[in-house]
C-alpha cells in the first residue's frame, strides 16, 4: 500500500510528476530532432554537393559528433553557452551571471548530435532513389525546383524513415544526459524521487518503464509511418507532375 501511494497520482505521489517528466522527455526529444532535421539535410547537402571544401566540413562535422561522447557536448552547450551569454550580459552593461535555459541547451546539444547522424541519413536516402527517375523527370521538362519537390523530397523522406526512428530513439535515450543541467526530465525526477523517498530500486524500475513505454509506441508510429510511405507507387510523383 505504501508503494502505490509512492507512486500514485494523489498529493502524497510521485506518478503525476513521473508522467509530466515523461512529457518533457518528448518534448525536449521532439525539438532535438528537428533541429537535427536541419542541421542534418544542411549536412547532406554539402556532402552531396561535389565540392571539396564542402565534403570536407559535412565530413568534419559527422566525424566530430559521432565520435565525441554525448554527455561532453551536453556540458560544452550548457556551461559554453552560459558562459558566452553572461559575457554578452556584461558587454551589455549587465553583472552576474546568466545561464543558458535546460531545455533550449539539452534540445540544441542533442540536435547538433542528431544532425550528425541524420545527415547520414539523408545522404543514403538521396542515393537509394533511382537515376532513372531523375532523367525521366528531366526528360519529361520538370524543372529543378519542381524535381526537388515533386521527386526528391517525397522519396528522401520515404526512405529516410526506417533510419530516422533509429535516430529518434537514440535522441530519446540521450536526453536522460540532460539530467546533468537540472531539467525535469524523467531521468532528472526519477532520480529525486528515488533520492526524496530512498526507494531507489523502485523509482528507477519505473522511470525505465516509461522510457520502454515511449521508445515502443515510437516504434509503432515509425513502423506505420513506413508502412504507408511504401503502399504509394515511387513512381507516383511523376504522374501529377
Amino acid at each position: 500500500m505504501a508503494t502505490l501511494e509512492l507512486i500514485g497520482f494523489g498529493s502524497t505521489g510521485w506518478g503525476a510528476l513521473l508522467l509530466l517528466a515523461a512529457l518533457m522527455t518528448l518534448c525536449v526529444t521532439a525539438s532535438a530532432l528537428a533541429i537535427g532535421a536541419v542541421l542534418g539535410a544542411i549536412i547532406s547537402a554539402a556532402k552531396l554537393s561535389g565540392k571539396t571544401s564542402l565534403v570536407a566540413l559535412g565530413n568534419v562535422y559527422t566525424t566530430v559528433f559521432r565520435g565525441v561522447p554525448e554527455l561532453l557536448i551536453i556540458y560544452l552547450i550548457y556551461f559554453g553557452g552560459s558562459s558566452a551569454v553572461t559575457s554578452i550580459g556584461k558587454a551589455m552593461g549587465y553583472e552576474g551571471f546568466l545561464g543558458l535555459p535546460s531545455f533550449l541547451a539539452g534540445a540544441l546539444a542533442v540536435g547538433i548530435i542528431s544532425g550528425a547522424y541524420q545527415a547520414e541519413v539523408f545522404r543514403g536516402a538521396y542515393l537509394a532513389i533511382s537515376k532513372g527517375e531523375l532523367e525521366a523527370a528531366s526528360a519529361i521538362g520538370m524543372h529543378r525546383g519542381l524535381r526537388f519537390r515533386r521527386i526528391i523530397i517525397p522519396q528522401v523522406l520515404r526512405f529516410a524513415i526506417p533510419g530516422l526512428g533509429n535516430v529518434w530513439q537514440l535522441s530519446l535515450k540521450d536526453s536522460a544526459l540532460i539530467s546533468v543541467t537540472g531539467l525535469a526530465e524523467l531521468m532528472r525526477t526519477s532520480q529525486v524521487a528515488a533520492g526524496s523517498t530512498r526507494q531507489y530500486f523502485l523509482f528507477f524500475i519505473v522511470g525505465g518503464a516509461l522510457y520502454l513505454i515511449l521508445t515502443s509506441l515510437s516504434d509503432r508510429i515509425f513502423n506505420g509511418a513506413e508502412r504507408r510511405a511504401n503502399r504509394s507507387m515511387p513512381t507516383a510523383a511523376m504522374g501529377k507532375a
